[in-house]
This record gives structure tokens, sequence and C-alpha cells, in this order.
């Protein structure tokens, strides 16, 4: 075949490659983002909301809120009045910043220990706590319906964001769905995968790692010898950074990009939240049996709370007083939290039959009965 016989295709096609010509088709980076450092310090540009004081003042009070409930929340466990829980020590900022970033009618895709985001988005702490104490019910909001309950098993909520952002893009609507897990959670398939139908389909999702550095015994250096979680992003044709997650004024002020871009219809983000986990993985998990005692005092240096209570000190927004007038109103929330669960009457036993079927199977209704009989024969 001569030359003037090839099809115009054949005549104008580029080579697909070519060989032993080494050379860069992509290169990335991965950006890390500070505002206040351990000391309350400023090592970055304060962004406009953080200029306000009365702003910086309700995300210390969600956060101290949110680790006085935790603590309360721990002692009604030792004390055999709660199931086990997962504690959030060490991890109210990115909470706290989601609860305040998200608007009312986006959609929390939560693992277990974003109770400050679930707190500012209206989920009451008897909720919580019912929840935890084996009541399902405490699962049923009754001040935010449309978002995701408690997720316990690992990275699934990955791919119920993915479906739940599909929807809102197919409906023209401009809401996000902000899916948070934690480190341990990007080593599995689910988080892989939803990533990539995200990225492919560009859908209006946030993925927020929590990278506590710990998956229950494992630490983050074991799970992945990726340098960065965020970098795991790019796979997906997704943009990847890295926050400090003890640092609420930035953690807002990424998400707040983030959540600007999904919703104007430019596609998922994936942010690696910086944090520790300061308490055990759960109330049944004993940490001091693969962590050294000097690790955990280190990483007491660098927590949320103290960070931002420096940092409202050091510009004159903040008092003794204000502390004390703190502890006092939040003291009295948390205790009538409790009393309103503990003041909770228990489900009747036979209430774990009727949630898993539309119709309950012949099988399933023998043993309801049952339980039903054996329960009355104690009563």
């Amino acid at each position: 075949m001569n030359q003037t016989n090839k099809s115009p295709l054949q005549q104008t096609a580029p080579p697909l490659y070519q060989v032993n010509k080494p050379y860069v088709t992509a290169s990335f980076e991965i950006k890390y983002h500070q505002i206040i450092d351990a000391d309350g310090a400023v090592v970055g540009p304060i962004p406009d909301f953080a200029r306000q004081p009365e702003q910086l003042i309700k995300l210390y009070q969600a956060m101290y809120l949110t680790r006085q409930f935790d603590h309360k929340a721990i002692l009604l466990q030792r004390r055999g009045q709660l199931g086990t829980y997962a504690s959030s020590l060490g991890q109210e900022a990115i909470g706290t910043a989601i609860g305040y970033t998200m608007q009312a009618d986006d959609v929390l895709l939560p693992a277990y220990r974003e109770y400050a985001a679930q707190f500012l988005r209206g989920v009451s702490m008897t909720e919580i706590l019912l929840y935890w104490g084996g009541n399902e019910q405490g699962m049923n909001f009754q001040a935010q319906k449309h978002d995701f309950p408690i997720n316990v098993p690992i990275a699934s909520q990955t791919s119920h964001a993915v479906g739940v952002a599909y929807a809102m893009q197919l409906r023209q609507q401009a809401r996000v769905a902000v899916c948070v897990l934690g480190d341990g959670a990007t080593s599995k398939g689910d988080f892989y995968e939803a990533i990539n139908a995200a990225g492919n389909w560009k859908l209006p999702v946030v993925f927020v790692i929590n990278n506590n550095h710990w998956a229950i015994s494992l630490p983050r250096q074991k799970q992945s010898h990726a340098k960065t979680l965020a970098q795991k992003a790019i796979a997906a044709g997704i943009s990847g950074e890295q926050v400090d997650g003890n640092d609420v004024i930035a953690m807002q002020f990424r998400l707040d990009k983030a959540l600007n871009k999904a919703r104007n219809g430019h596609g998922p983000s994936v942010i690696e939240a910086l944090s520790y986990r300061l308490g055990d993985h759960t109330t049944a998990d004993d940490a001091t049996r693969y962590r050294s005692k000097d690790e955990l005092e280190q990483n007491w240096k660098y927590e949320p709370l103290s960070r931002l209570h420096h940092y409202l000190t050091n510009m004159g927004y903040w008092s003794k007083h204000h502390d004390q007038q703190l502890e006092k109103n939040t003291q009295h929330l948390v205790e009538s939290a409790v009393q309103e669960y503990l003041n909770t009457p228990a489900q009747a036993p036979e209430s774990m039959f009727d949630y898993l079927y539309q119709s309950l199977p012949e099988s399933l209704q023998e043993q309801r009965q049952s339980v039903i009989q054996r329960h009355q024969g104690h009563a």
C-alpha cells in the first residue's frame, strides 16, 4: 500500500508511545495546611471568618462540649450504664469544622467519632447515648432525618456516599455528601472503588480522612507505605490535601473550599486531617498494650482545645471567667442528656426482630413469639 492509499486515520495518528525515550507524563504534589500551631501562634494567613471572635468562640465551645460529653460517656460505660463506646478524644476539631461548614441540606456519612459534627447538625447527646446503650432508636435522629447513622463497618460508608452524591447530581441539587473515615479505612477496597467512581463521575462528595495514626492497634506506618494518605486521591483524578486536623481554623477553611467546589459542580476532594487518638480505640480496648506512654504524652501537646484556647487568650477574646461559665453551662447540658438517656424505658426484647424484614419469615415469627413468652415469664 502506498502513502496515498492510507486512510486519514493512518496518515495522521501519532504513535501511542515512543520506545527508549523516557519522559514524565504527569507529576503531582500534596499540600499541607496549618494556620495556628500547638502554642496558638499564627503560622498562616487568617481567613475572614476567623477574624470574628464570636465565630472562634463558638468553635471552642463546640469542641469543649464534645470533650465533656465524651468523658461522661466513658464514665457511664465503666459503670455498666452504656455499652462499648468509641471516644473522640483529641479529634474534636475535625468534627467541629465539618459541622460548622456543612449546609443544613447536605448529607453527613460519619464513621463513629464524629459527635461534634452530629451535635452541630442537630443530633442530640441523648440519641448518641441511646445508640451506644444498645437502643437503635438513637439513630432515628429527630432533628436530622437525612444524615446517615453511625457506621461501624470500616469504609462501607464510602460507597454509600457515592450513591448519595450521585443522586444529588442526578437531581441537579446544590448539595454535598461529606463522608468521614479513619486512616485504616483507606486500606479497604471500598475506599478505592468509591473515590474512583466519584472522580470518574465528578460527584459532589468530600471524603475526610481522620488520620488519628491508629487503626485499633495497628500504627499508621504499618498500614500503608504511601507518604501521605491524601495522595491516594491522585489515582482517582481527585484533588487531595493534608490539613492539620488539630487546627480547627485550618480545617474549617479548607473544608469550606472543598464543599464549595463540590457544590458548584467541580467534583470531589479528599482531605487528610492529621490528628491523634489520645484515648483507646474503644472502651473495649487497652492502648497501653501497644502504645508507649512517651508517645501519648508527646501528642497531648498538639491537641485541639488547648491550641484554640491559647489563641483566644492571646488575642484577648477569652478569660478565666469564660472558662468557669462554659464549664458550668456544659456540665448542665451533659447531665441533662444523661438523665434523659437513663430515664428512657428499655426496648422490649422482641423489638430485635422488628426492623430486619418488611415481612418477618415464619421461622423468625416463632422465635419472636418465644422471646415474648420467655420475657413475660421473667416479668
